[in-house]
């Protein structure tokens, strides 16, 4: 087990296998160094615990959450092309997509659910580029999705 995922059980979490993807699409590639992951979604089990707009139906500290979990899925992608997650170098850029009701500007406080975690996971190692956007609608009413770039070391 890694280094990585031995900090993800001692914070009470699990590193869960990788989601299906939903369309035609692989859940993450390696190019050269970099792994590009799919937007991971909020799955846990399958299913998605919430659904709807932050800012409506969806709180946002529960969407904070919700990244939180789908960074989760995106390491869970990252691995499954690396072979080992203490083979990430840096994470280069963070994307966060926030299902937004019209009024809702609080996207960057929820994108910091992935941000946090990756930063206390990896240290500076975790630190990164990040965009944080609001869109009207995700893929099966997800709140929240996320994508990750990472450099690998050799």
């Amino acid at each position: 087990m890694s280094i990585i995922e031995k900090k993800i059980e001692a914070m009470g979490l699990t590193l869960p296998v990788v989601a299906a993807p939903l369309a035609a699409y692989v859940p993450a590639v390696q190019s050269g160094p970099y792994v590009h992951t799919a937007g991971q979604l909020p799955l846990i089990d399958g299913t998605l615990p919430l659904t709807g707009k932050v800012g409506a139906e969806i709180t946002p500290e529960q969407a904070k959450d919700l990244a939180h979990t789908c960074t989760l899925n995106a390491l869970a992608a990252v691995k499954s092309v690396a072979g080992d997650l203490d083979r990430i170098k840096r994470v280069v850029k963070v994307v966060g997509f926030v299902a937004s009701a019209p009024d809702f500007t609080g996207q960057p406080g929820v994108i910091n659910g992935a941000s946090e975690l990756l930063g206390n996971l990896l240290g500076d190692k975790g630190s990164h580029a990040r965009s944080a956007v609001g869109v009207a609608v995700l893929p099966l009413d997800a709140p929240v999705e996320i994508e990750l770039q990472v450099e690998l070391a050799d």
